[in-house]
């Protein structure tokens, strides 16, 4: 199993985060895109390490082309010396239409395409032949030796697919290299849900799990004392409440029975009464979805929470914890 961590923030502290996140042992670490652009950290992070994984979790695909997205893959696989993994997301239809205008339709479908045309556009660029994608969404035909990248050593990036629904982790499963699971989500989830879609679509193209990886983030609530439990607790509380507001998430509880709760966070999150939100979050509602464990027993915890499922696991330690207990725990979690 591979420990990441993230980088986040502005620019400036990148260099620093990405060295400590390798002299500590990570095996990677992700951007998202949220507040800032997730690909020109992991420039920074590759210039200042030698090791580290390097990947966006996630970009919003369609907020792009596939071209662009190419052209971006390429020149931070070449510069990181093949470190690079391409992590792309489909957001949601009214960020996508309102706040990117691009357009929404058929988004697993969308998405497949996306990642065939990537391929088609790494194929061209590498072996020199003619550029040809014709799809239902995108279509590349133009591409002439001015506008084609230097050659370089290295296969093309990995491309990790965001899924939660079952349509687009079975395609997930057919055309990607690793699977990136959202932090809301459970172990049932995983087992009953997810990696079975990822089978199947596996199974449609003939390919095999050892080859894949599944990566996910994990909440968790620690601390060296009843105090520090509570107050880590308080905090996820909040988190997974605000992912559980989201429509789009509302088949992970149901799955447990907890649609009533995902009816009531909507609602609650429609009136802004965010900090009312955590309230609606039990003890059996945040054992599923985070490790709960004092520090002493949070490795344990966490290989649990992975063992059989998850290939490599970003644990959201909180920053309470110093970086003596942070190592000591990765040490512990990586044996």
């Amino acid at each position: 199993m591979r420990v990441d961590g993230g980088l986040f923030g502005d620019l400036a502290r990148v260099p620093e985060r990405a060295r400590d996140l390798e002299q500590r042992g990570y095996d990677g670490c992700w951007t998202g895109e949220i507040n800032h652009d997730p690909f020109l950290p992991l420039l920074l992070a590759a210039e200042h390490t030698s090791r580290l994984e390097l990947g966006t979790s996630i970009a919003v695909a369609f907020a792009r082309n596939p071209m662009i997205v190419a052209n971006l893959g390429w020149d931070l696989q070449s510069y990181s010396q093949g470190r690079f993994i391409l992590g792309l997301g489909t957001q949601v239809k009214p960020h996508i239409e309102k706040r990117f205008s691009m357009p929404w339709s058929h988004p697993a479908r969308r998405m497949r395409e996306f990642v065939l045309a990537l391929h088609a556009i790494w194929s061209t660029w590498k072996d020199g032949a003619p550029l040809r994608f014709e799809g239902e969404f995108y279509t590349h035909k133009l591409m002439t030796p001015m506008f084609t990248p230097e050659p370089q050593p290295y296969p093309a990036p990995k491309v990790f697919i965001a899924a939660v629904g079952e349509a687009i982790t079975e395609m997930c499963g057919e055309v990607a290299d690793g699977l990136l699971a959202h932090a809301f989500t459970t172990t049932r989830y995983l087992h009953e849900v997810t990696i079975p879609a990822l089978q199947r679509g596996m199974r449609r193209a003939g390919r095999d799990r050892v080859a894949f990886e599944v990566a996910c983030p994990v909440f968790v609530v620690t601390g060296d004392d009843d105090a520090e439990l509570t107050a880590s607790a308080g905090r996820v509380r909040k988190q997974i409440a605000f992912y559980g507001s989201t429509p789009a998430y509302r088949k992970v509880l149901e799955l447990h029975g907890w649609g009533d709760a995902a009816t009531e966070l909507h609602q609650l999150s429609l009136q802004g009464k965010w900090d009312a939100m955590g309230s609606l979050i039990d003890d059996e509602m945040l054992e599923a979805f985070a490790v709960v464990a004092p520090v002493e027993k949070l490795a344990a915890a966490l290989r649990d929470r992975c063992d059989g499922v998850i290939d490599r696991v970003m644990p959201a330690l909180p920053h309470t914890l110093s970086h003596t207990t942070v190592t000591a725990v990765l040490h512990e979690l990586r044996q």
